[in-house]
């Protein structure tokens, strides 16, 4: 597929047993096509890093950048659960199921792709960039009958607030779209002067990615855009707007699992 920075490394640095920083500048970028930057946090495509494999059940972690009137066309996948999280722009969606839609700022796409689904995703604008975070996560099922969901959440939802996004237990958390695996994903918008926690039990573990601005977690990981931290649980999360850039919210996305016993297996 594409050419790859050689600027990036796989570096990451060890705070303590709880956190674990990966800077952006670790992470690979793939050089930019005509249409398409994107920011792997695990192997993808052309790209292999014995150490990058997966996260637990979390398999890709890719953030896009798509030029207007740019996309994926129609390609297949099969025994993954994708989850695409909008952050900026319009995705539109097509696929095999007969699903066509477009999503703005704050929704969240969910494809079971089961057995087999083809599917495209363009920006359709001429004039705005379209930035999603698409997540694939290893289902706890093969050959599931495909299946497709989305849902837009409104600011208000998530502001100064962890909100519930995604969930593998749909019995217990009835609000949330639900995945074929014992996963979570929660996303937040932290205003100046606020905070927010979380409780992150002992036997699990997350990986969080700060969307935009800056974020402070307990006063021991201090986070840009685009940098991510490994946490292992117990722990309480206390999440803070650093107040780096006047006005802009802390946003992070977190996927939250069992704790694997090596997350390179």
């Amino acid at each position: 597929m594409n050419a790859l920075s050689p600027s990036a490394t796989t570096t990451s640095l060890r705070i303590d047993k709880t956190f674990n920083l990966v800077p952006a500048k670790s992470l690979y970028v793939s050089t930019p096509i005509a249409w398409l930057e994107s920011t792997f946090h695990f192997n993808f495509s052309g790209y292999w890093d014995e150490n990058k494999q997966n996260f637990g059940v979390l398999r890709v972690l890719n953030d896009d950048l798509i030029t207007p009137r740019g996309g994926f066309p129609a390609h297949p996948h099969r025994d993954m659960e994708i989850i695409s999280y909008v952050v900026q722009g319009g995705l539109s969606h097509k696929d095999s199921m007969g699903s066509q839609e477009t999503l703005g700022r704050g929704s969240v796409q969910y494809m079971s792709a089961g057995t087999g689904v083809r599917h495209s995703e363009f920006n359709d604008s001429d004039s705005e960039t379209l930035r999603i975070l698409q997540l694939w996560i290893t289902p706890n099922q093969r050959g599931l009958k495909p299946n497709y969901g989305s849902r837009l959440f409104k600011l208000e939802d998530r502001l100064n607030r962890v909100l519930h996004l995604v969930s593998g237990n749909h019995e217990k958390y009835p609000d949330t779209i639900a995945i074929y695996q014992d996963a979570n994903i929660f996303v937040s918008e932290i205003e100046e002067g606020k905070t927010v926690t979380f409780n992150l039990e002992e036997g699990r573990q997350a990986y969080l990615v700060c969307v935009e601005g800056d974020l402070d977690i307990n006063g021991k990981a201090q986070l840009a855009a685009k940098d991510a931290v490994e946490i292992t649980g117990p722990s309480e999360l206390v999440f803070t707007n650093l107040n780096r850039q006047s006005g802009v919210k802390a946003h992070f996305l977190m996927v939250e699992m069992k704790e694997a016993v090596s997350n390179t297996e």
